[in-house]
């Protein structure tokens, strides 16, 4: 939660410090400007720019999720279309082009688009080249024979900064919140960050403010001593006070979602929680399908490749793969992870006593319901669970009847005990046309011999 805090402080705070840089700004410049036109300036660019930016992440994100891009390095590009469409429709509006950025930004990276994590990277390596470049500026811009004559209201400024205005002004907006002392005190040890406030300072100097290169002069020693200071000292501050985790404040994404879907797949991610079912549970006991499978376990730091006896963790995330035909049935898998039974083994229905009559036939639209490859019912009869799925590009299964009785269903359906199922799939076997054929019907065999069945 305090890493979030943070984050979601340094992506609000922008659009706010720039309405009020310009708000002075027209104090002094503007005749007649004054808090009315500042309240409205406020609510106008604000209310604009959120409306805007909610409306161009939501279009942005629905255009991703619905198209296949040639290339995966479009997709940034594509991300930074959206923002630019973003900026410009909040500007044109008179509203703020940076909390729109900011929202159409939030709204693309809280969605499970295509190629997200090249997206992510992406734009990574653009904003620490963005900040780089304002630092290069500030450094450009700043009058070395003129900083002696401000170094005393400089570092008085940025002390108070640091000292005073940051704790007295974290302790003013949180006192509800829940927040420990602890956490209170490295929120207000969280000083500026970024190149914001290197972009602030050029704006009154654009603008021809009387002093500006004075206050451009003073900004640059504000941000050196937040930068040196807080930046350097803020972790092990933050260890002292046993506030540092290792769980990423925003999990970063480890598969690209876009080429496993353009694949027939799915990747969904779990995180375990401590009050989880699954929570110190074994991996095979976690009732995945055929149709899914657990390919990736990260705890903390760590990528760990599962096995059946690896014992699920709270903190961890899971990745499992899933066929999409049976991504539908993840929710109520994952419902039972969080509220169990977990490892209970369903009973199956008996048998009667009298020999179950087997038999075939083709795959009849008024007995059976579903897809062969994926049935809901067979010869008028519930399946309660899917043993096997064809995987040669013939939709087929092999199920459990609710009556006890066992199906195999494709081009022809069979019904009837394992036995008398196992003896028709050898007499398929037999007669099957090719290799994959073969190898549908030895699965089946093999299933149904099994000891549990």
């Amino acid at each position: 939660r305090l890493a979030r805090t943070l984050e979601g402080e340094a992506g609000l705070n922008d659009p706010v410090a720039v309405l009020l840089v310009i708000g002075f700004i027209g104090f002094l410049e503007e005749p007649g400007f004054g808090t009315a036109e500042m309240i409205e300036l406020f609510i106008m660019e604000l209310g604009i720019g959120a409306i805007v930016g909610l409306a161009v992440g939501w279009s942005s994100t629905q255009a991703l999720l619905r198209s296949r891009l040639p290339s995966a390095g479009l997709y940034p590009v594509a991300s930074i279309a959206a923002a630019a469409i973003a900026f410009g429709a909040a500007e044109a509006l008179h509203g703020s082009g940076f909390l729109s950025v900011y929202l159409t930004g939030l709204a693309l990276g809280s969605a499970q688009i295509p190629a997200k994590r090249i997206i992510t990277t992406f734009h990574e390596g653009a904003a620490w080249l963005g900040q780089l470049a304002m630092f290069v500026t500030l450094g450009l811009l700043v009058f070395p024979s003129a900083l002696p004559e401000l170094i005393l209201q400089g570092t008085a400024l940025a002390l108070v900064v640091a000292l005073v205005a940051r704790p007295l002004g974290v302790l003013a907006a949180i006192p509800a919140m829940g927040f420990r002392w602890q956490e209170r005190v490295i929120l207000g040890w969280a000083g500026l960050r970024g190149a914001v406030p290197v972009v602030l300072a050029t704006f009154p100097v654009i603008e021809g403010v009387p002093n500006s290169i004075d206050f451009f002069n003073i900004a640059f020693f504000v941000v050196l001593i937040s930068t040196v200071i807080q930046g350097i000292s803020f972790e092990p501050v933050a260890r002292l006070l046993g506030v540092t985790t290792a769980v990423a404040a925003i999990p970063q994404t480890l598969v690209d979602a876009g080429a496993i879907r353009r694949l027939g797949a799915e990747i969904i991610e779990y995180p375990v929680g401590e009050d989880d079912a699954i929570a110190g549970r074994r991996v095979r006991e976690l009732g995945l399908s055929r149709d899914a499978l657990l390919n990736l376990i990260v705890r903390g730091d760590q990528a760990l490749p599962p096995r059946g006896s690896t014992r699920i963790e709270p903190g961890d995330r899971l990745h499992v793969l899933v066929r999409q035909e049976a991504s539908m049935e993840m929710p109520a898998l994952t419902e039972l992870w969080r509220t169990g039974p977990i490892g209970a083994r369903r009973e199956r229905p008996k048998l009667p006593d009298a020999r179950p009559v087997f038999s075939m036939r083709p795959w009849t639209a008024n007995l059976d319901e579903g897809d062969p490859g994926r049935p809901v019912r067979v010869g008028r009869v519930d399946v309660i669970e899917q043993l096997r799925t064809r995987r040669d590009g013939v939709p087929g299964a092999l199920v459990v009847l609710a009556d006890g009785r066992y199906a195999f269903t494709g081009p022809v359906v069979g019904l009837g005990s394992a036995s008398l199922l196992q003896d028709a799939a050898r007499r398929r076997l037999r007669q099957a046309g090719d290799d994959a054929e073969e190898a549908w019907w030895r699965e089946i065999i093999g299933a149904l011999a099994a000891p549990e069945r």
